[in-house]
């Protein structure tokens, strides 16, 4: 499945369009590489996005074409969740 897709299916993101943005701003990696809007990713995947001031990591558990709200939660697991202090 396509990240962007992805993104908005697991309700990480509230747009697909969002998730195309930040992957061609170079904001968006998979295993710590840089994504593309169509990088696929597969069960197991680590999924880095660098929002403004924060910066959010995840696993990826299962991937499904569409999920209901209990299941979106399901299909990932948050590892690591950081945000800059603002001086």
């Amino acid at each position: 499945m396509r990240i962007d897709k992805y993104l908005k299916v697991a309700r990480i993101l509230k747009r697909r369009e969002v998730g195309k943005q930040l992957a061609l701003n170079e904001r968006l990696f998979i295993n710590d590489r840089v994504a593309k809007p169509s990088s696929e990713i597969k069960a197991g995947d680590v999924i880095t996005i660098a929002f403004g001031h924060r910066e959010i990591k995840v696993l990826v558990k299962e991937v499904r074409d569409s999920a209901s709200k209990q299941q979106a939660f399901e299909m990932y697991e948050v590892l690591e969740e950081k945000k800059e202090e603002l001086v």
